[in-house]
């Protein structure tokens, strides 16, 4: 199923699961054809694994700062060659949606919240799903089921099977 040309050319339909796949990590479900829902979710459940298993890769490192005239010198937690691999790969696939400002939300606030964060999709996979889905590995014993596809019946329009996948 994963596989399916969805009705397109090839470049058309990575576009599609591309973009699919990053509102879904974004927006946390989407509501899709079922052969589109079964692709997303592959997709969706190999770079969860890829997060899950490099997410713990960090290296300690020392930088020279120049702060007020003096040289100090301060540690900085950077990628460890696994992660920072694995970080490339997945921001290859995903489109790089920028943070949203929320309801009633300043531009300072926006601008404190956001300062620092150049790839936020990214850094939502690694920071808040890798480890949520580790610790659930964990408990249950095994690996993947990370997604969930529901149908939920035809469109009215074309009778298409519609079906909604969602972040377990």
């Amino acid at each position: 199923m994963a596989n399916d040309k969805l009705g397109r050319p090839s470049d058309q339909k990575m576009a599609v699961l591309r973009n699919q796949v990053s509102h879904l990590f974004k927006y946390g479900r989407i509501e899709t054809s079922v052969a589109k829902a079964k692709a997303v979710a592959s997709k969706a459940e190999k770079i969860l694994t890829l997060a899950i298993n490099t997410y713990e890769d960090n290296a300690k490192v020392e930088k020279t700062v120049t702060e007020n005239g003096n040289k100090v010198k301060k540690e900085v937690i950077n990628d460890g060659p696994k992660k920072l691999a694995a970080r490339r790969k997945i921001m290859s696939f995903l489109y790089d949606l920028k943070e949203e400002r929320r309801e009633k939300e300043g531009l300072e606030a926006y601008r404190a919240r956001t300062q620092g964060i150049n790839h936020p999709l990214v850094e939502k996979i690694f920071n808040i799903y890798a480890p949520k889905y580790a610790d659930r590995a964990k408990e249950l014993g095994t690996k993947g089921g990370y997604t969930r596809v529901i149908k939920t019946g035809a469109r009215k329009g074309d009778a298409c099977e519609l079906a909604i996948v969602e972040l377990v």
